[in-house]
């Protein structure tokens, strides 16, 4: 059976990575995580991963910190949990834009998981920006990173409605339990070679050649 090794980058609870394990444990992601990398020493997400036996390694970024040789460490702690394997970089919570040094060491193989229907809200806040905005449906998106902020190619989004009693707290929490779903499914459909990714131009073009758009994911359950 085809499995995805996956480095997983995480700045918060983990909420993400835990849905990972679960889907792993499962039987429907057929991923192996190797490594957890976050910005934050205290995140959540860490003790997730140390809990399984992942290796982890944490890169702050102080404030007023050079940027570039933080991304040049971060691209260097990737490439050290990966061990020269094909990994694919998924960001799961990730709350950091990422540079050149780590997008040109691994073309084509960083994917992201936004809380929104992209191109809708890109950015900080999303489930804010859509309640702001008054729409009836948001999501999430999975998508190929790039080096704008949340333009590279899309793979796979959920749907999900905007009641009228929410507010950004609560719908946010509901965009989640269909990230949960669909990050998972994604990673088993690159596993699966149902999702073939191509190294990107880093352009910060919508679209680009060379990927394939899976089908809208709009029943998480």
């Amino acid at each position: 059976m085809a499995t995805v090794d996956i480095v997983v980058l995480a700045s918060g609870r983990g909420s993400n990575l835990s849905a990972i394990f679960e889907a792993i444990d499962a039987g429907r992601c057929d991923a192996r995580v190797v490594g957890l990398v976050s910005d934050k020493p205290g995140a959540g997400a860490l003790a997730l991963a140390e809990a399984r036996g992942v290796p982890t390694r944490v890169v702050p970024l102080p404030r007023g910190a050079d940027r570039d040789a933080w991304n040049v460490a971060l691209a260097d702690a990737v490439s050290d949990l990966s061990a020269q394997r094909d990994v694919l970089l998924v960001l799961a919570g990730f709350m950091r834009i990422l540079g050149r040094p780590l997008l040109e060491r691994f073309p084509g193989r960083l994917i992201n998981v936004h809380p929104s229907l992209l191109p809708s809200f890109t950015g900080h806040d999303a489930p804010r920006q859509a309640v702001a905005a008054g729409v009836r449906l948001t999501g999430c998106t999975v998508h190929v990173v790039d080096d704008g902020v949340d333009t590279g190619p899309i793979l796979a989004q959920a749907a999900v409605p905007v009641l009228p009693t929410d507010d950004a707290d609560a719908l946010h929490a509901r965009i989640q339990v269909a990230e949960h779903a669909l990050l998972p499914t994604v990673i088993h459909w690159v596993a699966q070679g149902l999702l073939t990714l191509a190294p990107p131009t880093l352009t910060q073009a919508p679209c680009a050649a060379g990927y394939y758009t899976a089908p809208r994911f709009d029943d998480p359950a």
